[in-house]
């Protein structure tokens, strides 16, 4: 395992664990958070590890991980760290660019971005294959989370939908598959019990978020654990959420009181659930490396 540092991995008992959605952003870099020693990737993400037991990894979102690339994390992390990995874009009906796709599953197109209809059937059998292939090495290793399914904004509440994310929950399994939805028709009037009823059914987690309101995106901070896993993500509250620019959308400092604010949130919340993963998506410069550790301690006191 190499000079992984040990004894800083800090969580509360066992019931929640607290960290962030990156740790290579290169406004993380350069904000002077990682010592100057941490000089490579593995430096970083043994020094990251140290400081927090759960890590989310969106760069899978924009490409389909390697499988080398798992097992160096493997390698990298103490026995107890955890991975989450957030899916590929064509697997959540997203828009996405061809050369995201392996290359021999390319489609001939001239078209900007594709969804999951401009494959061929075989094609898109290979796409999931390989992806949850290339993360099995953190399964074996007991350090694979959750794989994280955000859905696009205009996936609404309607039986086809419900039906796709019973697909993904099938299509994962054994792997723990969790819902981020993204449309406010999930939780208007009685369709929120609605949908908590529904995850609650087929033992899946739903993904609570802390995000700005008033946008097509938006969806209530709902608070509640539908199976044993919950799942809680801060993406902050910037006045720029349409930006194009991922830095501006999530550059939000919390406060001190906003996070107080979270504290008996989280604690109901793991009351509820067997364990919570606990991720600041606020990533901009050490935003969310600086809340997660004020909110880690807030936990533990």
């Amino acid at each position: 395992m190499g000079d992984i540092p040990g004894g800083g991995n800090r969580q509360v008992g066992n019931k929640i664990l607290v960290g962030t959605a990156s740790w290579t952003d290169n406004t993380l870099l350069e904000s002077g958070w990682y010592p100057k020693t941490a000089d490579d990737p593995a430096k970083r993400l043994a020094f990251y590890a140290s400081k927090f037991p759960i890590v989310e990894v969106d760069a899978t979102y924009y490409h389909p991980p390697a499988e080398a690339t798992a097992v160096s994390w493997v390698n990298r992390t103490p026995d107890d760290f955890v991975f989450n990995i957030k899916a590929f874009s064509l697997l959540t009906g997203h828009p996405t660019k061809p050369s995201a796709i392996f290359k021999d599953l390319r489609p001939e197109t001239d078209k900007k971005n594709i969804y999951p209809d401009d494959l061929a059937p075989q094609a898109y059998e290979d796409l999931w294959s390989r992806f949850l292939s290339a993360i099995e090495p953190l399964h074996a290793a007991g350090k694979l989370g959750a794989l994280l399914f955000q859905f696009p904004p205009w996936f609404t509440i309607r039986r086809d939908n419900k039906q796709y994310i019973l697909e993904v929950a099938r299509r994962c399994s054994p792997l723990p598959a969790v819902i981020e939805l993204r449309n406010s028709t999930w939780f208007t009037g009685d369709n929120q019990a609605e949908t908590l009823e529904f995850l609650r059914k087929h033992h899946l987690p739903f993904v609570c978020v802390d995000m700005p309101q008033g946008y097509k995106s938006s969806i209530p901070p709902v608070v509640a654990a539908t199976a044993d896993l919950a799942v809680m993500r801060f993406h902050g509250h910037s006045e720029h959420w349409n930006s194009r620019d991922i830095h501006e959308k999530f550059g939000y400092d919390y406060s001190d009181k906003e996070l107080r604010s979270w504290v008996p949130k989280l604690r109901k919340l793991s009351a509820e659930a067997a364990q919570v993963h606990v991720l600041m998506n606020n990533c901009r410069g050490d935003f969310a490396q600086r809340n997660a550790a004020t909110l880690l301690g807030m936990l533990e006191d």
